[in-house]
């Protein structure tokens, strides 16, 4: 497996362009489903997660052509143009669907478009259970009858799926993104209450309508669809990935840096902004994105709490426990959306840091310096915190287990360097 080794200590500076969305691309990829004609999709991140779900989508008949590179030398996010005009089966399999929790975003679509699905339960990063209820409960509503069986979700609509209310008894992404792409197909009017309101539905919702859907309250938590008979080919342009961006601001601070975000827009960031902000770091809107720099000395402590957009998303969790265990101060951040993602905890006590954990939340005492270390990351994010971690670290670093890195972060060694750091990928351990 790959390793990342980072020499610490050195102060970033320069522009990282932050890449398309991987939380947008890929349910905007399974919308593909919904329709004969071809949905362009343009600023698609090179990501391992984007992979996988093109060998799904290609397993199950979807025509997909790369249309290029669009511009900066072919480093400002890829073009595929996907076309279902065919859905050769609806089987989504166990092989593809366990590398990726993302792959049950074509569970919907397929019941819509198809009047059947089956789906393996999906995998993913080991943060928790993460379970399908409320994808399976909004599509039970709509009409649909669904078995677990054999480790599959199994689906049919026989009559069609039919518009529904909708109540979530929590926020979900994932079941929000599901239910909104089916409510496009089904007959009458589908309303979904406590929807999620993040950026990335918001994306969804926006192609939807560029494809012919019917849709009121965008970016709101109440969403009307009125269902059509059929959607058609369009265009569209994935947004900038905010937890890309609020990961690269915390570079900026961790380092004592001075960072251009291109493409990041400060709105999308939610309760992060204010976060960064408390902590001493500023974030100014420039004509191309953000400027990100410390405003005054060193880090302070502040306390976080992780909850649906527009609170603190727990994908900047794992960065800014990385950032705070250099700050000045004690602070507290909590985790409320998944149960184990404390798993970097003990890799950055490795290198120095002082973190006691408490249930659900970590009291992390601020250290004058961190110390590099040999540490594997365990998740996605747990893998950038210790990069991060390694960026403000005296003495060498090495992260192996990266490939977690290279489901969400691309050519997160490159975009470093550029700006000052030394940082290198190396071969097998």
């Amino acid at each position: 497996m790959d390793r990342i080794c980072i020499g610490g200590g050195r102060r970033l500076q320069g522009e990282i362009r932050i890449g398309g969305a991987k939380n947008a691309a890929l349910p905007l990829m399974a919308a593909s489903l919904l329709t004969e004609g071809t949905l362009r999709l343009s600023n698609l991140p090179h990501l391992a997660d984007i992979t996988t779900l093109v060998r799904l989508l290609t397993t199950l008949g979807v025509g997909i052509e790369m249309n290029g590179h669009a511009g900066d030398g072919g480093h400002a996010g890829r073009t595929l143009d996907l076309c279902a005009a065919e859905i050769a089966q609806t089987e989504a399999p166990y092989d593809l669907v366990r590398k990726m929790r993302a792959s049950v975003l074509v569970l919907g679509p397929l019941l819509a478009r198809c009047g059947r699905a089956r789906v393996s339960l999906p995998g993913g990063c080991a943060i928790g259970t993460r379970p399908v209820d409320m994808h399976i409960g909004a599509l039970e509503q709509m009409g649909a009858e669904i078995e677990l069986a054999n480790g599959y979700v199994e689906a049919t609509a026989p009559k069609g799926l039919k518009g529904a209310h909708i109540v979530f008894n929590m926020t979900s992404v994932g079941a929000t993104e599901n239910a909104l792409m089916a409510a496009t197909l089904a007959q009458g009017t589908t309303i979904i209450e406590n929807a999620a309101r993040e950026p990335e539905v918001a994306d969804l919702a926006r192609c939807l309508q560029a494809m012919g859907a019917h849709i009121d309250g965008i970016g709101t938590d109440r969403l009307e669809i009125e269902g059509v008979d059929a959607l058609h080919g369009a265009e569209h342009a994935v947004i900038a990935d905010r937890i890309e961006a609020g990961t690269y601001a915390i570079a900026a601070a961790i380092t004592d840096g001075d960072l251009e975000l291109v493409g990041a827009r400060l709105g999308e960031l939610g309760a992060v902004g204010e976060a960064l902000a408390g902590a001493g770091l500023s974030m100014e809107e420039t004509p191309r994105g953000l400027r990100a720099r410390r405003t005054n000395g060193r880090i302070a402590g502040v306390d976080v709490m992780t909850e649906p957009f527009p609170g603190f998303p727990t994908d900047l969790q794992a960065q800014t426990m990385a950032l705070m265990a250099t700050a000045e101060g004690a602070s507290m951040i909590t985790e409320t959306i998944f149960e184990n993602r404390f798993m970097h905890v003990p890799e950055l006590m490795r290198m120095g840091a002082n973190i006691n954990l408490h249930g659900g939340s970590a009291v992390v005492r601020g250290v004058a310096r961190l110390t590099g270390a040999p540490v594997m990351a365990t998740d996605l994010r747990a893998s950038v915190s210790l990069v991060l971690a390694g960026l403000a670290a005296e003495g060498e670093t090495v992260v192996s287990r990266v490939y977690h890195l290279d489901r969400g972060y691309e050519r997160v060694e490159e975009k470093l360097a550029l700006c000052g750091a030394r940082i290198e990928r190396l071969g097998d351990e």
